[in-house]
């Protein structure tokens, strides 16, 4: 496999990623922030991680002061166990490499889930082959009751997803008992329709949806 490594967060952080097919973008540095809370979550739960950026900023910026990833790819799950160790991050996470159906997650033991789950619902849309492909194809229940599960009571769990389907992930989280409260529209640029939208979800009743200024890329 070949494999770049990139900086990030003003070279704070250095991902080993593969070269091709799907990679670290800004999406995951801009959930980073936005799951950013006002004290330090005691553990986030990454699903879906992948090579690890979201955990690692998370605990880079001191968002988050312990985390677990989960990634069903063995490979890439390796290259986030690699990631962490030359972050200086290895005591600080573990990698569990499931799916996230799988019961070897925990339940309701954490305070912080973040996810940029895949963008494509399996036979919809066109997504190319290879390793791009099972990134970005799946579907978004799996993510949303994995979510509620490993969740505690007072935790929130913190989603990027196309904005175009903000509908279909607020169904989704409602079913699981997951409630919106908060959402931030990303736009490429200011004449441009959004391109992702942030959602921050919390167990409870439906209702209070704070949606916040947009953030424009450029």
């Amino acid at each position: 496999m070949s494999l770049t490594d990139d900086a990030f967060l003003g070279g704070r952080v250095r991902l080993l990623q593969p070269s091709s097919g799907y990679r670290t973008n800004q999406d995951s540095v801009l959930l980073a922030a936005f799951a950013h809370g006002p004290r330090p979550a005691r553990l986030v739960v990454d699903l879906g991680a992948g090579v690890g950026p979201l955990a690692i900023f998370l605990l880079m910026t001191g968002a988050a002061r312990r985390a677990l990833l989960v990634e069903r790819d063995e490979a890439a799950a390796e290259l986030a166990r690699q990631n962490l160790a030359r972050n200086g991050l290895a005591d600080r996470a573990e990698v569990l490499v499931a799916d996230v159906q799988s019961d070897a997650l925990p339940r309701a033991g954490c305070d912080l889930v973040v996810c940029n789950p895949p963008y494509t619902e399996p036979g919809r849309g066109r997504v190319a082959r290879g390793s791009k492909a099972a990134a970005r194809a799946g579907r978004l229940d799996a993510f949303t009751r994995a979510a509620a599960r490993v969740l505690g009571r007072r935790g929130a769990a913190c989603f990027v997803y196309p904005a175009r389907e903000l509908v279909r992930l607020q169904r989704e989280l409602s079913d699981v008992g997951l409630q919106p409260k908060v959402a931030t529209f990303v736009h490429a640029t200011a004449d441009r329709a959004a391109r992702v939208v942030m959602v921050r979800a919390k167990p409870g009743n439906p209702g209070g949806l704070e949606v916040t200024p947009p953030i424009v890329e450029r």
